[in-house]
């Protein structure tokens, strides 16, 4: 089981919490599904004006995608194709509307692609940050993370699939501001709120001319075209169900 909970904060800003805490807000069709219409009831709604994503709790803003599903030991979107948190993710990149990431927590994988998809990162100090693809077989990040790193910073955090820590990724223009864990969510709405007294029109042209400015679109569609045919390949398979084991047990 897994959803959002819909919070308003005066008015323009909405705020998405990610709420599937006994899986660390790890992305599974449902929590998926989830995302997608909760974000498509801001976009629909006149009133909002930003958006405020995050994880219920303290301890995780989402560990990626759901290790279970994607090795077919619970059921979901196991084998070839398109990964749950890739079709989050890939609709929370195309929203008009500004997003910003208040990571409170874990932000592995599928879940720093949720983070990078968002216009502006801010995360607690406890904050950990892991783009494990290579070590599980995919590509994870390539397309995107450039742009905020730059390349050679890139392929480190992507080559090794090492953890690394929040002053690591603020120093290194993956994150706006590092704050203390009772900060980051008044932090988040208050710059939300602020950009939320501009215009909306403004706001949102500005996001897309900057989009287009800086995201390579080819190399995005590259990217989940690779992923499409490696996901469910033999060594694929075999790399995360190994890592599955590690991390469950089962």
């Amino acid at each position: 089981m897994g959803g959002v909970l819909e919070e308003i904060s005066e008015g323009h800003v909405r705020v998405l919490k990610l709420n599937r805490p006994e899986r660390l807000h790890a992305i599974n069709r449902e929590l998926a599904d989830a995302m997608v219409a909760a974000l498509e009831r801001a976009e629909d709604d006149d009133q909002v004006r930003a958006v405020v994503v995050t994880g219920c709790g303290d301890k995780a803003f989402c560990a990626g995608q759901d290790m279970l599903e994607a090795t077919g030991v619970e059921p979901g979107a196991a084998g070839g194709g398109t990964s749950s948190a890739y079709r989050a993710v890939e609709r929370f990149q195309a929203s008009p509307l500004p997003l910003i990431a208040a990571i409170n927590g874990y932000c592995f994988g599928g879940g720093a692609l949720l983070a990078i998809a968002c216009d502006i990162r801010l995360a607690a100090e406890h904050a950990t940050f892991r783009l494990p693809g290579a070590a599980y077989g995919l590509v994870v990040g390539a397309a995107m993370l450039p742009r905020l790193v730059g390349a050679a910073r890139a392929k480190e955090l992507i080559f090794t699939a090492r953890r690394f820590d929040a002053e690591r990724a603020l120093t290194w223009g993956l994150l706006n501001h590092v704050l203390r864990a009772d900060e980051l969510l008044p932090a988040a709405l208050t710059m939300a709120h602020e950009i939320a007294e501009n215009s909306a029109t403004a706001v949102r042209e500005s996001k897309r001319i900057i989009d287009l400015a800086s995201i390579v679109e080819h190399a995005v569609t590259t990217e989940n075209a690779i992923n499409s045919e490696l996901r469910g390949s033999e060594e694929q398979s075999a790399r995360f169900r190994t890592a599955t084991h590690a991390v469950t047990g089962r």
